[in-house]
């Protein structure tokens, strides 16, 4: 087997494996895959930029930009009310920080993009039983 082969074989199982991670999860879940999946993309624009990989870094970048598009997209301001408000100002920052980083080649862009989603990662992850026990009690 050529190596296109394997590396078209190999995009093809993560596409099917990422698509039965989504079809079968629940909201939180979702969400939680939109934060790993932005992080990633900052963490792979990182290493492409030091690389020297303009395209492969612009390609990576786009993806984050779009995946804390729909990040936005998802807040629910009515039942968010004030933290849905602040999670709006943060995911368009670092929106405009990806595009800046984008424009510039700015490494510490890229970095502070990161260092801003992971705690709202990690706190979207350590509220995950209280969604559960809510969603147990609204089924009962």
């Amino acid at each position: 087997m050529t190596n296109a082969y394997m590396r078209q074989a190999s995009a093809m199982y993560q596409q099917t494996r990422a698509e039965g991670r989504v079809e079968g999860a629940d909201p939180h879940q979702l969400i939680a895959m939109l934060l790993d999946g932005a992080i990633e993309r900052i963490a792979q624009a990182r290493v492409h930029l030091r690389r020297g990989d303009v395209p492969a870094k612009g390609a990576v970048v786009t993806k984050a930009v779009a995946i804390v598009g729909e990040l936005r997209a998802s807040l629910n301001h009515e039942a968010g009310g004030s933290v849905a408000q602040r999670l709006d100002s943060l995911y368009d920052y670092v929106n405009r920080r990806l595009l800046f980083a984008q424009l510039n080649n700015d490494d510490e862009a890229l970095a502070e993009c990161a260092r801003l989603l992971e705690p709202v990662r990690d706190g979207w992850n350590g509220i995950r039983d209280a969604y559960l026990a809510g969603r147990a009690g609204s089924a009962a």
